[in-house]
């Protein structure tokens, strides 16, 4: 994850939405927690991966315990059958009644979260939501204006399509990063200047991701909307923040009807707890 981000912070540089004041003050602490003595591009780095609107700092054990008030605020609404957006940005598959309901935070520019899906992705659909058991439940933890622009695609046209979407972006995460990483000083001088849609549709366009998302029936005409969705974007950058605000500090974290795991981002780790849940034998593999 901190190779991935250095290498997103190296390479597009300057990616900010328009800072509040409670993210200014985080920007600058972030800084400031940079040693004095160490390089200015060290310092660089620190403020460039700071989401659009919540600092993402590496938590400790105790506060991913803390029990983020988005979670809690769903509390007693129906689930969501398969497919369907539970409210903007928040998307959910499975049965309504499961007797689990597995809430994922994940950030696109995270190369856990990529390996999680790609682990674990189709296991979890097939086995777990599959079988009735579990409900998936995916909200987003943005955390750079590169991830912010990866979740508008993700989030473009029907619900029913979002998970899909999702699994595209992040099989796809090293060759798209790959090609940001890449950018010449020209391409990222498109990135910093302009309006925001025009920005985010610099990133998408030098990443690859309108080449990605063709063969899911998107057009580029499409596409120019869902990354001009200032409504939904600010929606993103706000729950984020709510989920920094309760605890959700990485990424991807976990929590299993509303309890939030400590110490859990990663397929392997995650597992094992699901099946105890559900009373499955343990595995050996």
């Amino acid at each position: 994850m901190t190779g991935l981000r250095s290498l997103l912070a190296a390479a597009v540089v300057a990616l900010a939405m328009p800072v509040a004041g409670a993210q200014a003050q985080a920007t600058q602490a972030a800084m400031d927690r940079a040693s004095p003595t160490q390089p200015a591009v060290a310092k660089q780095i620190v403020a460039q991966t700071i989401s659009a609107q919540a600092a993402i700092p590496q938590s400790s054990t105790a506060s991913r315990r803390a029990r983020p008030a988005a979670i809690a605020s769903r509390q007693g609404q129906p689930a969501a059958t398969a497919g369907r957006q539970a409210e903007p940005g928040v998307h959910r598959m499975g049965r309504a009644n499961a007797p689990l309901t597995l809430t994922e935070y994940v950030s696109y520019t995270c190369s856990h979260c990529a390996r999680f899906e790609q682990q674990a992705g189709e296991q979890l659909k097939v086995f777990y939501v599959g079988s009735g058991q579990v409900a998936l439940e995916l909200r987003h933890l943005i955390r750079d204006p590169v991830d912010l622009t990866a979740a508008l695609l993700a989030n473009c046209g029907p619900s029913g399509k979002f998970f899909g979407n999702h699994a595209a972006l992040m099989r796809e995460q090293s060759d798209w990063v790959g090609r940001l990483v890449k950018t010449t000083p020209a391409q990222r001088a498109r990135f910093q200047t302009g309006a925001y849609p025009a920005r985010r549709r610099a990133i998408a366009r030098d990443a690859g991701m309108y080449r990605l998302m063709a063969p899911r029936g998107y057009d580029d005409i499409t596409l120019d909307k869902c990354l001009a969705d200032e409504t939904l974007a600010k929606a993103l950058a706000a729950k984020s923040e709510a989920y920094g605000a309760a605890g959700i500090r990485s990424t991807p974290s976990f929590a299993i009807n509303d309890a939030v795991l400590a110490a859990t981002h990663d397929w392997e780790s995650l597992r094992p707890q699901l099946d105890a849940r559900l009373k499955l034998p343990a595995r050996a593999d």
